[in-house]
């Protein structure tokens, strides 16, 4: 296939890409590189430096198709800073993803997948797993903002026949397994890299935020999917484009507390992490769990990294090695 992947240096979209590589794809990555790095642009994979803001330069690489599929990344994705800022994030997110989809509806693209969110399910406590048809109600700008382009996507179906994949994640993490790519966000915001950075004394002792949840110890849970096994979902899910569009939750369907991330990142490296309690924060659920029984039963896909020590080691052996992220390497 030749595929357009917007978003393609960052966390999720890179490792994607790379995928798409090393099943022998044609890659072409469009990013801006506002919060992406150019070293996690993967060998092989054609770069164009493109804001999806800029109506007529996204125009200029969709129209230089055709392309089996368009895999849309791009986004800003921080639920926190959308709270602070709900329309900056409500706009950029929406206008990009519309002069991204309009561009293809135009130059006739059929097959469109699309990284969506568990915070389309953040604005209050559910019992889990969360399935994919389940109401949707988004606890923060950020939610909104990509539940939005669903719907536009929707739209682009019925009224273009062209094909999407909502593919909705629960919590994205780890790292290549062959110690290609890794996990490099500016700040950082994901547990577990921030246990391991605790860990190695690069950041100080780690917050968790609420000890009195209605969950086995007290902390929240959450679904952490490791960032390969996304990556095979997405190639899968192009599969099935080809005469409907599809919407899946993605996740290991069972849940993890922030204490058993601790807990991992003490047995894979041996060493004790510092932290410290912290008042909950505003907005986070006791518990997000996914229920990925449809992707499993329609495309085959399983995970291969289901165990939380499994995930938490490529995720620490990349930090290992790149104490400064994308910027140096030991």
């Amino acid at each position: 296939m030749r595929c357009l992947v917007t978003g393609g240096a960052g966390f999720v979209g890179s490792h994607v890409a790379l995928s798409l590589l090393d099943a022998g794809h044609e890659v072409v990555i469009l990013d801006d590189l506002s919060t992406g790095h150019l070293a996690a642009i993967p060998a092989g994979a054609h770069f164009e430096k493109v804001d999806l803001a800029d109506l007529q330069a996204t125009e200029n690489i969709v129209k230089q198709g055709p392309w089996d599929a368009v895999l849309h990344f791009a986004a800003l994705s921080l639920v926190g800073a959308s709270m602070v800022e709900p329309y900056h994030y409500l706009r950029r997110n929406t206008v990009t993803s519309l002069n991204l989809i309009e561009a293809c509806a135009r130059h006739k693209v059929k097959r469109f997948v699309f990284s969506s969110t568990a915070a389309l399910f953040g604005g209050e406590d559910r019992t889990p797993p969360i399935a994919d048809d389940a109401t949707i109600d988004p606890g923060s700008p950020y939610g909104e903002s990509k539940f939005f382009i669903e719907r536009a996507l929707l739209w682009a179906d019925r009224i273009h026949g062209m094909h999407s994949a909502c593919l909705r994640y629960f919590n994205a993490a780890g790292a290549d397994p062959k110690g290609r790519l890794g996990e490099d966000h500016r700040p950082e915001t994901h547990l577990i890299p921030l246990t391991i950075d605790a860990m190695l004394g690069r950041r100080p002792a780690l917050k968790l935020f609420g000890h009195d949840y209605p969950t086995p110890d007290g902390t929240c849970v959450r679904d952490y999917i490791h960032v390969t096994d996304l990556a095979d979902a997405h190639i899968r899910a192009i599969d099935q484009l080809n005469d409907r569009s599809v919407t899946y939750n993605l996740g290991n369907d069972k849940g993890f507390s922030n204490l058993d991330v601790i807990k991992s990142v003490e047995r894979v490296s041996g060493k004790s992490v510092p932290w410290e309690w912290a008042p909950r924060r505003h907005g986070d659920p006791a518990v997000l769990v996914a229920d990925s029984s449809r992707i499993r039963a329609e495309t085959g896909w399983n995970s291969k990294f289901s165990a939380l020590d499994a995930i938490v080691e490529t995720a620490f052996l990349w930090r290992a090695k790149h104490p400064n992220g994308y910027e140096t390497s030991l």
